[in-house]
């Protein structure tokens, strides 16, 4: 299948299923290593589907959601609307460019925006109660640059009505140094057993708090 790295994973009684996403320009990349690093975790019979946009393209996103016909469409959209809606865990695994999503992720992420319109699809419905997870390497040693990635996939998760996990930060920039990176390799052990919370626009954390 054009894009599929592999699909790994018997049943063993479990629900859960994760898509990874990979959205860098770079192959095998610290990202990558990082995100795989913690799938290594999982249990054996979760299946994992891995998916890198960089062989799998999607052409800009144009937005029809206010045309009055709606648009075909193409192959390689619908394998990943297919892959999406099939995850019940789906990981955003992008480096930090330019302190947000890489060009990849953010164009698949836009096409979430023409999903909502599908007649009959129900996206935003079938969406709610998964669970988003974001995985990034920056050059930046300080991590709280990465702030506008995470926000950017914790109020996509709020719209949604999606569980969010948080974000596993590495750092490294050469190829493979994240590996060096011993806390990243740790936090990277227990990321996916942690529980994720509803996500909630901060609008609505202080509503609660009140």
């Amino acid at each position: 299948m054009t894009g599929t790295t592999d699909k790994t994973g018997t049943s063993s009684g479990t629900d859960r299923s994760f898509l990874f996403v990979l959205g860098s320009s770079r192959p095998e990349g610290n990202t990558e290593i990082l995100a795989r690093t913690a799938a290594a975790q999982l249990p054996a019979g979760v299946p994992q589907r891995w998916v890198d946009l960089s062989r799998l393209p999607l052409p800009d996103f144009q937005d029809g959601r206010h045309e009055t016909e709606g648009w075909p469409a193409g192959e390689n959209e619908e394998e990943l609307r297919q892959a999406t809606l099939a995850a019940t865990d789906i990981v955003i695994a992008s480096p930090l460019y330019w302190y947000t999503l890489s060009a990849h992720t953010k164009r698949y992420l836009d096409y979430w925006s023409g999903w909502l319109a599908v007649p009959g699809l129900d996206f935003k419905e079938r969406m709610a109660g998964r669970t988003l997870w974001g995985v990034t390497v920056m050059a930046h040693s300080e991590e709280v640059v990465a702030g506008g990635l995470e926000i950017t996939l914790s109020h996509t998760a709020a719209y949604l009505r999606m569980r969010f996990g948080g974000l596993l930060l590495g750092n490294g920039s050469r190829p493979g140094q994240v590996r060096d990176d011993e806390r990243a390799l740790i936090r990277a052990k227990t990321f996916f057993s942690r529980e994720a919370p509803l996500a909630l626009f901060p609008y609505e954390e202080e509503a609660g708090a009140r």
